[in-house]
């Protein structure tokens, strides 16, 4: 182009420079999103004896996999601590409100909330999950995935032990601080046991862990039942968790309860509060 003296300028195009600009956001924002992906992918790190014997998958009978304090409590106190179980694999992740179960190579901490497996000792096709870290919306599908594609689906049984506040439960009926905790149950449609519990009415709903294992059953067609407490205390405590008794009635066989437990080893696994009537006291 001519200026106005006639001295002739290279033309200029700025679409070409915003293109070239649009180019490179794209790219950093591909990367960006590559770097988040790549910290928020789960790991399931697996004890060398497992490891070896995952290039023909892990035969599983039965998975019994415990979501919440007070579930995991439950196994820890009643199952877990009477039964000869081995720790053999955990699964690492990161996420804003789980950061201290990132590490890949280390297992989780006494008392640090994680996710951990074990093996029955004496029957190794019974696995327990007892999960007490929080798994992101974007995690769930990979948790499902990652845990289920190291076990054979032939054969399999799955068993769902969650717990949930008694505000998130949903009825037209008043309900008596009497019949606090309860359990609901729900079941993948492979699945011909029979729930010792009542099923969960419409409108409620599952989140979390519990449903996308529940929804990974039911897609795949693995037999799944799943049971839910509802209590109205935020800490763990010893009524909440013995309501998953009946529960793991139907595996007697195969895991062993404790019918009474000391103060001592329920003080270990709950939190003992005193009823306060007073919001002053």
């Amino acid at each position: 182009m001519a200026t106005f003296f006639g001295e002739v300028l290279s033309v200029y195009s700025r679409a070409v420079e915003e293109d070239d600009e649009d180019l490179d956001d794209e790219n950093e924002d591909e990367q960006i999103h590559r770097a988040i992906e790549e910290k928020r992918e789960v790991h399931i790190a697996w004890c060398p004896e497992v490891a070896q014997s995952l290039e023909g998958k892990l035969q599983c009978s039965e998975l019994i996999i415990a979501v919440g304090t007070n579930a995991a409590g439950f196994l820890s106190a009643y199952v877990l601590n009477t039964e000869s179980w081995d720790a053999v694999g955990h699964a690492s992740l990161w996420n804003e409100r789980s950061r201290g179960s990132s590490r890949q190579s280390i297992a989780p901490l006494p008392g640090e909330p994680a996710c951990l497996f074990y093996r029955h000792r004496d029957n190794p096709a019974v696995l327990v999950c007892q999960s007490t870290c929080y798994i992101a919306e974007d995690q769930l599908f990979q948790w499902t995935e990652k845990v289920f594609g190291c076990l054979q689906k032939r054969g399999l049984s799955v068993m769902v032990l969650s717990d949930s506040p008694v505000a998130e439960y949903k009825t037209p009926d008043y309900l008596y601080g009497s019949a606090v905790p309860f359990l609901r149950s729900l079941k993948s449609s492979a699945s011909k046991s029979q729930a010792l519990c009542p099923a969960l009415e419409q409108p409620n709903i599952l989140t979390g862990l519990p449903a996308a294992v529940l929804s990974h059953c039911q897609v795949h067609q693995i037999p799944a039942v799943l049971y839910q407490c509802y209590t109205d205390v935020i800490s763990p405590d010893s009524i909440t968790m013995e309501t998953y008794k009946p529960a793991l009635l139907c595996l007697s066989k195969l895991v062993k309860l404790e019918p009474c437990l000391s103060a001592d080893v329920l003080r270990k696994f709950a939190i003992i509060t005193e009823a306060q009537s007073n919001l002053y006291t």
